[in-house]
């Protein structure tokens, strides 16, 4: 025997006999903390350049180094034994050698220097003192080794040269007088490519997790105003409030400024890259570019990797402030395939940055701690 039908309209009753009601799915109380400002489509446009940037400066760094080391032995070695067809970038001439490479430290120090000012004054909430011993200083000692080895490899050059002209001991007067100087000649080029790379490299990094300082701004804002001594767990709870204040002010101010000198950064970083491969196609011989290349990954390593990150000794490594923002958790990520949007904690996010205009519930927008480790 068959059942009756269940008639399918709802007369009678307000309830559909397949969807719940809407009130009844939510139940929880919305949270309280304030929520940003809807995302943009400029700011949305920027965060894409941003990100294309960070994924092309903030290569493993560790196997960046190990490809100058081989590519310097390979490609230097290919080139000295190979006739390589000659371009453009084959001449010394040519407009990047001339106008950036030769003075490739004073193009460094030109963007690193109001790019490390203006960060290390957000993340120093202003502290003059802290921003000059513990940061400013790190270009000084870069500037430093760069004159020592360069000033040590042209002294190599000049003391254990010979003239093609018989007697004459100069290396000056040797040019001087129309004649060749054969000496050891190792490669400045290669030295100063790399080591500027690997500087605008390591003193790029404070701005990772950057867009982080916002959501602390805006959550220990509201923890100020709700309940002054409500206990919470925000890196911005140990500042005063005018350290608080500057913060506040100098993350609005300087945030588009330290965004326009990244990109900058990142194009002139992929220009060494470019020039050092000419270099290595063009110029010297193998161990004159693998000696000259090898210094500057040494002196990178004992700087970045030891000195700067040692707990006792100044300079401090970039990013190293008044709170903590840019520490990067590192989990494996289960293997499967790689989603360019995902939604955490009820945000939507596009190549690991929040978008803020498109929430998927009405619910609170929890901490900083819900957005990507890596966005900017």
């Amino acid at each position: 025997m068959t059942g009756k039908r269940r008639p399918s309209s709802t007369q009678g009753s307000p309830k559909l006999n397949f969807r719940p009601q809407t009130n009844e799915l939510r139940t929880e109380q919305r949270g309280t903390r304030p929520t940003s400002k809807p995302t943009s489509i400029k700011e949305i446009l920027t965060l894409m350049v941003l990100h294309v940037c960070r994924k092309s400066l903030f290569f493993d760094t560790n196997l960046k180094v190990g490809i100058y080391l081989g590519a310097l032995f390979l490609i230097s070695l290919i080139a000295d034994v190979i006739p390589i067809p000659k371009g453009y970038l084959a001449r010394s001439d040519n407009v990047f050698n001339q106008y950036f490479v030769k003075i490739a430290w004073f193009w460094n120090i030109l963007l690193l220097t109001p790019f490390l000012i203006l960060t290390s004054y957000v993340y120093c909430c202003g502290q003059k003192d802290r921003i000059v011993k513990h940061h400013l200083v790190r270009l000084v000692i870069a500037t430093f080794f760069w004159y020592f080895w360069t000033s040590l490899f042209n002294y190599i050059e000049s003391k254990y040269g010979i003239c093609t002209l018989k007697g004459e001991q100069s290396k000056a007067n040797c040019l001087k007088a129309g004649h060749f100087w054969n000496g050891f000649d190792l490669s400045g080029h290669c030295f100063i490519l790399i080591y500027g790379s690997l500087c605008l490299i390591e003193e790029a990094r404070c701005v990772i997790n950057w867009d982080k300082i916002k959501e602390y701004i805006r959550n220990e804002e509201h923890f100020r105003k709700s309940d002054p001594n409500e206990h919470h767990n925000s890196p911005l709870r140990f500042l005063t409030e005018e350290e608080f204040s500057t913060l506040k002010e100098s993350y609005e101010k300087y945030t588009p400024y330290i965004r326009a000198l990244f990109v900058a950064i990142t194009l002139l970083q992929i220009l060494w890259d470019i020039m050092l491969v000419c270099t290595m196609l063009y110029y010297h011989i193998m161990i004159e570019k693998l000696l000259g290349g090898a210094p500057a990954i040494l002196t990178w390593f004992a700087t970045y990797k030891l000195w700067y990150d040692s707990h006792n000794l100044l300079p401090k490594l970039p990013g190293e402030g008044l709170f903590k923002y840019n520490k990067v958790k590192t989990g494996l990520q289960p293997a499967g395939r790689r989603r360019i949007g995902s939604v955490t904690n009820g945000i939507p996010q596009f190549m690991g940055m929040p978008l803020y205009s498109f929430r998927t519930d009405a619910g609170p927008t929890g901490s900083a701690e819900s957005q990507l480790e890596e966005s900017f």
